[in-house]
């Protein structure tokens, strides 16, 4: 299982880095999305992999140690709802900027503006 949650922010990693690499703003925001995404899931496992454990320990259970650690569990509930806030105003603003230039691209600059006007 800690293989295939490895492979699995290994590929979100290389996607968001591909996307952020692009040319163009909403791929690279949502490259963004995808790293923050990889970043979680990775703060989320650093916990340890646990299925059907309660995140609180109730009793002697913690001399077994069958419990989830709440404190990944809560960082990644913070970085979720700070991620989304962040997108939001970054897809507010890059929309403002497509609308002021009429192009998606974010290499463009000085000379090359006027050339991308029709």
């Amino acid at each position: 299982m800690e293989l295939l949650v490895a492979i699995a922010i290994g590929v979100m990693t290389a996607a968001g880095i591909y996307l952020v690499l692009r040319q163009r703003t909403f791929p690279a925001i949502l490259g963004v999305a995808l790293l923050s995404y990889a970043v979680n899931v990775f703060l989320f496992t650093s916990g340890r992999l646990a299925l059907d454990m309660p995140p609180v320990l109730v009793g002697d259970e913690y001399a077994t140690g069958t419990y989830a650690d709440p404190l990944p569990q809560a960082l990644v509930l913070t970085a979720i709802v700070i991620s989304f806030g962040m997108t939001a105003v970054v897809v507010l603003m890059a929309l403002g900027a497509y609308l002021s230039s009429r192009t998606d691209r974010s290499d463009i600059g000085g000379e090359a503006e006027s050339e991308a006007r029709p």
